[in-house]
Formats: structure tokens, C-alpha cells, sequence
């Protein structure tokens, strides 16, 4: 069996709040820096044999952080990389509300298949990111920790559960929390969803959650 620690990258420095945030290549805030902290402190006693990561700022300096002085080097991977939104990539909420009512529309229609104009759909970061994980999982012997982002880890539990993709915002993770899921040969396990760090120590059936943050995808 394989275990797949995911990680959602810490809190970002970004000037406006509510936008559309995917492949914007957003650093770490001092409270993101502050909660890959935290998750420094408790997966410091886990043995990985691999830590993988987006090759995002946001997730390479939270992967920096935690994994600092580990033996067990970081490769990165743009298959982890968040959903690509194109032209709504880096935009407040309203301003694209306002600007495309029938973009918006089609997209609250449709949001497993709607694509903004030069972005990807939900089901196209699924298609691209499901692969990618089980070629870690199937060579990965033992612990791997992928750090990552809220899109990526959401598409991937509706694919595990399956989900329909329509229900990806039922799914709710925080920043710097972590989600585990298991690999065995023709099965697999959500094990535990969006755990604060205090409660890494716990088995994966402990609380969950934290203070919430808005999903900005």
C-alpha cells in the first residue's frame, strides 16, 4: 500500500481579495510562510521516501519549508500545477461577473465542462492531474507527500469517491491542511480530508478543518 500525504500550499500574498487564482504565480503571505511552519513541526517525525510538488511558487516555497534539510529531495511537476483560467487568471470575482454575465452564467450551468476563454475546464485538470498521481503512487514504496492545490486535490477526491465534478465546491480545504489517501493494488481510500496540522498526529479519523478560507478557483 501506498499512502499519499496531500498537501494544500500555505496562505498567498496577493493584493486583491476574492479573484480567480489558478496558474497566477502568487508567494507565499506571511501566514502561508507561518502554516507550512506548522506542518513543518509535525511531519517532521513522518518518513517520506518521495515529496513531489507543483511547480507554482506558492507550493515549491511551502514544500521548502517543511521538507528544508530532509533527505528525501523535492521534484517538481507541472501536472500539479492549479487549473490554468486563462484570461480570468489573476481577476477579482466581480470585476469578471460584471464584465462576462454570460461567461458566468455558463460556467454556474456547467462547471465540470466550462472552459474561461485560453483556461481549462474542471474535467481537463482531472484528466491531466489523476494520471500524474497514480504514476507517483505506483512508484512510490511507502510515503509520499505531494504538495499541491485546493483544485488539484478537489478533482482527484471526486475521482477516488466518484464524485461528479458539479460538486467540486462541497469539498472544502484550507490552507496548509492535508488530506491522505491510500493506493493498494485495484482499490482505492480517501483515508482523511483537509487536517489542521495539530491534528497530523491523530489517526485519520480525527478532527478536521480550521478557520475557512475561500476557494479561489
Amino acid at each position: 500500500m501506498t499512502l499519499l500525504y496531500l498537501l494544500r500550499h500555505g496562505a498567498i500574498d496577493w493584493p486583491e481579495a476574492d479573484c480567480f487564482i489558478g496558474q497566477t504565480d502568487a508567494p507565499l503571505s506571511a501566514e502561508g510562510r507561518r502554516q507550512a511552519g506548522a506542518c513543518r513541526s509535525e511531519l517532521r517525525n513522518l518518513e517520506f521516501t518521495a515529496v513531489w510538488s507543483s511547480d507554482l511558487t506558492r507550493a515549491t516555497e511551502t514544500a521548502g519549508i517543511i521538507f528544508a534539510g530532509c533527505a528525501a529531495s523535492i521534484r517538481t511537476c507541472r501536472e500539479l500545477r492549479e487549473i490554468q483560467l486563462g484570461e480570468w487568471d489573476g481577476q477579482p470575482r466581480g470585476r469578471v461577473r460584471e464584465s462576462h454575465p454570460d461567461h458566468w452564467r455558463a460556467r454556474g450551468e456547467d462547471l465540470a465542462d466550462f472552459r474561461p476563454p485560453g483556461g481549462e475546464s474542471f474535467r481537463d485538470l482531472q484528466q491531466r492531474v489523476v494520471p500524474q498521481i497514480a504514476r507517483i503512487a505506483e512508484e512510490t514504496q511507502g510515503t509520499a507527500c505531494i504538495v499541491t492545490h485546493a483544485g488539484v486535490i478537489r478533482v482527484l477526491i471526486c475521482h477516488m469517491l466518484q464524485i461528479p465534478l458539479s460538486n467540486i465546491f462541497r469539498i472544502r480545504l484550507d490552507y496548509g491542511c492535508v488530506s491522505i489517501v491510500a493506493y493498494s493494488p485495484g482499490r482505492v481510500e480517501v483515508c482523511a480530508l483537509n487536517l489542521r496540522p495539530s491534528n497530523l498526529s491523530c489517526s485519520p479519523g480525527g478532527e478536521i478543518g480550521g478557520p475557512h478560507d475561500p476557494a479561489q478557483v
